[in-house]
């Protein structure tokens, strides 16, 4: 399997979303990270099964929330450019 590395930025989203979810409930924001690790892992398996939005990014989705992980491809490396709410504007991880 593939390395995975997440750009700064990328972790700061993936820290404010497990934040949140842990001031929404206790444990929530545990249930967030576990769901973002497992979606890693399905992409790491198989990195070309999410279809490319734009320069070779791709975006696997969490199951459960709404949650998107922004990637991108390389032969030898998995780069993570962003962890971002279906909801939020896209400019936000084109400019990564």
């Amino acid at each position: 399997m593939k390395q995975v590395i997440f750009r700064r930025e990328a972790h700061a989203d993936a820290l404010e979303a497990y934040r949140w979810y842990e001031s929404q409930e206790r444990g929530l924001g545990a249930e967030f990270r576990e769901e973002l690790h497992a979606a890693i892992n399905r992409l790491r398996k198989a990195p070309k099964s999410n279809r490319t939005l734009l320069r070779e990014t791709r975006r696997a989705r969490l199951k459960r929330f709404p949650y998107g992980v922004f990637y991108r491809d390389y032969a030898d490396v998995i780069v993570v450019v962003a962890v971002m709410h279906g909801r939020r504007h896209p400019k936000r991880w084109k400019l990564r």
